[in-house]
Parts: C-alpha cells; structure tokens; sequence
C-alpha cells in the first residue's frame, strides 16, 4: 500500500450537500439533454437527412437502429470508465465521461448530411452515434456513486435521487427546446438546419457541467476505501467472477425503466406525429406536461425507498407498470388529446417511481473497490434489454399487431423487472465501506 493513497485518503474533504446536489444533477441532465434530443431527432429528422435513398419507413427503421448504437456501446462505456473510476477515483471519471458525450453531440450537430457527402454521413453519425453511448456508460455510475457515496446514514436514496432528477430536466430542456423551434420554423427549415441547433448548443452546456464537477472532492468512501488497500487492478474481471449475479438482477430490474421511458418518449413522439395527426409542437408540449409527472414521482419514490426500503417500491411500480401496458392501445386511439397527455403522464409518472430507488440500489449491491464498474454495467446493460431496439421493435410491432403489442412489450419488461427485484436482497441497510 503506497504512501500516496493513504494521503490522499486522509486528506479528502468532504462534498458540502449542495455540492454534491448541484454536480450530480447538472452532469446527468446535460447526459440526458444530449441523448434525448437524439432520440427525439431520430423520431423527426435523422431519416430524411442520412437515409434519404429509401422509403419513409425504412428512413424510420434506420433512424431507430442509429438510436440503438448508443445502447449497444453502454455497456462498454461502463466498463472503460468503471475501470478508472474504481481504480482512480469518481471526480475524473466523471469529467472525462461528460467531455466524450459533449464533443460527439456537438459534431452530430455539424456533420452533413447524406445529401452532401454521401455514404459518409450515415457511417459517421454511427460512429458518433457510438460516442455518446461511451460516455453515457460511465456517467450515470458515477453519478450515482457520488451522490450515495457523499450520503449520510438513512437518506442514500434521497441523495441517490440527485442523478434520477437529471432525466427529467435534460428531457425537459430538450423537448423544450425542439418545441420552440417547431413553433419558430416552418418544416423545410427545420429539417434544412433548425435541428442541429439542440446539438450545438451542447457545448456550452457541458462547460456548464465541467465547471460543477471539477469543484468536487474525491468522496469520503472511495477515500477511505483506498486507504485499506490499493485498488482492484481490473475491476470488470473481479465483477464477473465474483458478482456477476447482482450485476444481471440489477440489468433486469432496470428494464422497465427504460420501456417505459423510450416507449413513451421516442415511439410515441413518431407514432402521434405519423399515425395520429398530431403536429410536432402540439405533442411536444404534451411530452413535456407529461415528464413533469415523472419529476413528482422520483422525489416521492426515492423519500419512500429511504423509509420502507427499496424492493417495496419497486415491486409496487413494476406491478402498476405491468397494469399500464394495457391501456395503451385504449388512450391513444380514443381520439382525445386528454387521453393520450394522460397515457403519457402515467407511463412517466411509473418511470419516476421505478427509477428513483435505483440511484441507491444498484450501487449498494457492489464492493466500493467494483461499485463504478458493477452499478455502470448493471445499468446499462439494462438498457440493451429495455431500450436499444424499443422504438425498433414497437414500430415492427404495430405493424403486426397494432399498439396492443406494444403494450404487451412495456408489460413484459415490468415483469422481468419485478421478477428480478423479487430475487434480489434488500440493500437499504447494506454498507457502502465494504470494499470487497
């Protein structure tokens, strides 16, 4: 054990409470501003400008597919920057995750499109596509960590809540943005130009984000963990030799999360425009009524995980969220623009309630010396089952078999979910020092 771990470890100052508030929710919702307005430009544009050559549908299906790129290289995000987050710490981690999605957001907003440059723009927004996903699979973990890591006893997940408000803010500031922008301009120009512009605005978001985190300290639990002993020296190797249990119940108990979310968001945002009739604007604003719902719902679950414990809540939300699969077909076909904004409010709010307990949860189930890499992998290999082909697959499925078949889908992820969380151990009372 090397005297500069120790020093560094007794030396660690603690991360005031507004702090570690203000850095986790800014790094996460500048995350997920820069994924969703992705997912909402895949839903509007991303066909007509990269895949012109081919049908309107085929356009979506593509669209859709490049959507899921980002969910596929998660994974591998987590377990790159797991690796230096467990090894060198959370703070740098974290910086380095935010400046990779920052840049690949940016340059999707700059890049050409097929029109000008040919095959090349389609492979580029892949590989672009692909960045983001890195850098999404190492921030939330480390988010996470920072807020449950810097937590007094009794309130992780309220702390662990941090991180899960970032969702909704990024979602909001992205469907708002693209609401003012479909009011402002007429479709020609925004396909021409408008769109690019949530994109390029991502630079001076994350220097935003970069300024709150770098005022960070290390926190007190890896400190004190490298303290003990130096750390693991590759942690993915040691999570799926000796927890690779909790990392799959984690990942499954994450599906519904993000059903609910992709289903209702980005499929539901291209099926009311497509199919229902309504313009851009119009369900735009019924998107961003609706994730208010789920910025309610994420305080008031993560409160009651802290209270009852964090499997209560979560089989609660997962089985209402097996229930609310089936009245999709019923609200968005009723013909009322009341139905579909209350269908959109319920799915968002069963977000809200399954995601919050998360932020505390998957991290308690790892060793601080593999928590980075175990919670980043748990979460985003979630998201491969849940979300990278949601979209993909609702649209083949309504083609099948109508919406019905796609509330079946959000039914089934809700159920592996709550299979998987009825497997898991309660985690409230778990100690994060554990560091193996």
């Amino acid at each position: 054990m090397s005297t500069t771990y120790n020093e560094a470890a007794t030396a660690a100052p603690l991360n005031s409470t507004a702090r570690v508030a203000t850095a986790s929710i800014v790094g996460t919702a500048i995350e997920f501003y820069d994924f969703y307005i992705y997912a909402t430009a895949a839903a509007l544009v991303i066909g007509p400008v990269f895949f012109p050559q081919t049908s309107g549908t085929a356009q979506m299906l593509a669209s859709f597919l490049t959507f899921g790129i980002a969910f596929i290289a998660r994974p591998l995000g987590s377990a790159l920057f797991g690796h230096f987050g467990d090894r060198i710490g959370r703070k740098s981690t974290l910086v380095a995750s935010l400046l990779l999605m920052g840049v690949c957001t940016t340059l999707i907003g700059l890049l050409p499109g097929y029109d000008s440059i040919g095959a090349w723009a389609p492979i580029l927004l892949c590989v672009l596509r692909f960045g983001q996903g890195l850098g999404l699979g190492g921030e939330w973990g480390g988010a996470a960590l920072l807020a449950t890591e810097n937590a007094p006893k009794g309130k992780r997940a309220w702390f662990g809540m941090f991180p899960q408000l970032g969702p909704s803010i990024g979602f909001l500031a992205a469907n708002g943005l693209f609401l003012i922008l479909a009011i402002s301009l007429n479709d020609e120009q925004f396909r021409s130009w408008g769109w690019r512009i949530p994109f390029i605005l991502s630079a001076a978001l994350v220097m935003v984000g970069l300024y709150a985190r770098l005022k960070l300290h290390e926190t007190p639990v890896f400190a004190n963990a490298v303290a003990k002993e130096a750390p693991v020296k590759v942690p993915l190797v040691e999570l799926f030799s000796q927890h690779w249990l909790p990392v799959l119940l984690g990942a499954a108990s994450m599906a519904v999360c993000y059903a609910l979310f992709y289903i209702t968001t980005a499929f539901s945002l291209s099926y009311g425009v497509s199919t229902l009739g309504y313009s851009r604007e119009t369900f735009l604003g019924l998107l961003c009524f609706a994730v208010l719902f789920m910025g309610l719902a994420t305080p008031l679950a993560a409160l009651a995980s802290d209270r009852y414990g964090r499997k209560p809540v979560l089989i609660v939300g997962a089985v209402l969220a097996i229930l609310s699969g089936f009245t999709m077909e019923p609200l968005l076909t009723h013909g009322s623009t009341w139905a579909v904004a209350l269908f959109l409010a319920l799915e968002l709010f069963l977000m809200g309630v399954t995601f919050a307990p998360m932020g505390a949860m998957l991290p308690e189930l790892f060793p601080t010396r593999v928590r980075y890499t175990g919670a980043s992998a748990a979460y985003n290999l979630g998201g491969i089952v849940g979300a990278s082909a949601a979209p993909f697959f609702a649209t083949k499925l309504v083609a099948m078999g109508g919406l019905s078949y796609v509330g079946g889908y959000v039914s089934a992820a809700a159920l592996l979910s709550l299979m998987a969380v009825l497997c898991l151990k309660e985690t409230r009372d778990n100690d994060l020092n554990k560091v193996a």
